[in-house]
């Protein structure tokens, strides 16, 4: 039986993560649960898998967890959860955003297998996390797309005879067919309505922007040690095909099946075998059609911009991130508009001073000044 520490439970991936422990209850156990501030959810988690150890960042929701969790439990906040990871086999990194960076760090760094679905803390410490490789941790990809090369690829970073170029496909999100007078109205509500999968608010509007599918661009080059020149993106709106593989032959290898995230998890999990129970599995009767798109850079340039980041390189993919999380911010909370998410980004990046951080620290003190300044350009967009 593998033990787990699923951090950011009571958000989507560590939702699905759990339904997956309740389809296998022989195979798996829950140790640890990670999440932000979610009382009552991981409440709920907590009195059904019973962990050794809960963990909230909030301290406040912290101390109000204590006084209702059974004893038996030990409730921890802070540096206190990161130490608890070591009691797991397996850490699912489900956290939003850059704050997954040190349950990223804290799992290579015990020389656990980290089933990773937060792509921030690789695109901002990208060749740091790759060095904390070397220590004996293994990292499996839970992002759908770079799940989909790594089971084509059947490997990571060692390369393949012949690869010419990765494929990432993407759905296009909400707006694929809004022109751009439209796109300066798109609301909240629109940008949160994807199409095809079901995921929380900000990964929902990087979806909408295609910064999410810039940060994706970032975190394969890191994964699979491939130039940006030799990765591509095309829309494919029915969201079957997850991503290709593309080799000098001219041969194309693509992984299909149906938008389900509980296949990719899956795979993090029972790696290198494969779970016993379907997820995502595709009917073939009937007809159905596959289409791909290039992708409009001029209504959507938050791609172009992570591209030129990642060329960058250094501190820029980190720069370029926090920006976005701020914008991304301002703009669910109305404080500015869809089309003003790029405008900050874009601006901040324009005031990025070339640096490349020697540690986690270094990126996390780059992420904080970064976000300073995005912020106050933020300011300038809402009062314009």
């Amino acid at each position: 039986m593998k033990s787990l520490a699923v951090m950011g439970s009571t958000g989507s991936i560590g939702r699905q993560t759990l339904d997956l422990v309740r389809q296998d209850p022989d195979r798996f156990r829950v140790a640890v649960l990670g999440a932000h501030s979610d009382v009552d959810g991981i409440l709920d988690q907590a009195r059904e898998f019973r962990p050794a150890v809960v963990g909230l960042d909030d301290e406040a929701a912290a101390k109000e967890l204590r006084s209702l969790l059974d004893s038996g439990i030990e409730v921890v906040t802070g540096d206190e959860l990161l130490d608890a990871l070591t009691a797991a086999e397996i850490v699912i990194n489900g956290v939003t955003g850059f704050a997954g960076i040190r349950v990223t760090e804290r799992a290579l760094l015990a020389g656990l297998r980290l089933g990773l679905a937060n792509k921030e803390s690789l695109i901002a410490a990208g060749e740091l996390v790759l060095s904390l490789l070397g220590r004996g941790g293994e990292l499996i990809p839970v992002d759908s797309e770079h799940s989909a090369i790594f089971q084509l690829l059947g490997r990571s970073r060692d390369r393949l005879p012949g690869l010419a170029r990765l494929v990432i496909t993407a759905s296009g999100g909400p707006f694929r067919e809004f022109d751009a007078e439209s796109l300066k109205t798109v609301t909240v509500q629109d940008a949160l309505a994807h199409p095809t999968w079901s995921m929380g608010p900000k990964i929902s509007v990087d979806s909408s922007t295609l910064f999410n599918k810039g940060l994706e661009v970032i975190e394969a080059h890191y994964l699979f040690g491939v130039d940006y020149e030799q990765i591509a993106v095309v829309v494919h709106p029915e969201s079957l095909v997850h991503s290709m593989v593309e080799f000098t032959d001219g041969t194309t290898l693509a992984q299909l099946s149906m938008p389900d995230m509980r296949l990719p998890i899956s795979l993090a999990l029972y790696h290198p075998d494969r779970s016993p129970l379907a997820h995502g599995s595709m009917s073939w009767a009937g007809s159905r059609t596959l289409t791909f798109e290039d992708v409009d850079l001029v209504r959507f340039p938050g791609l172009g911009l992570a591209f030129a980041a990642g060329r960058d390189g250094g501190g820029a993919p980190c720069w370029m991130n926090a920006a976005n999380e701020v914008a991304v911010e301002a703009f669910l909370a109305g404080r500015i508009g869809w089309s003003q998410i790029y405008d900050t980004v874009a601006s901040a990046m324009a005031g990025y001073e070339a640096c490349t951080p020697m540690s986690i620290d270094e990126v996390v003190e780059l992420d904080q000044r970064a976000r300073s300044t995005a912020t106050d350009l933020v300011k300038v967009y809402a009062n314009a």
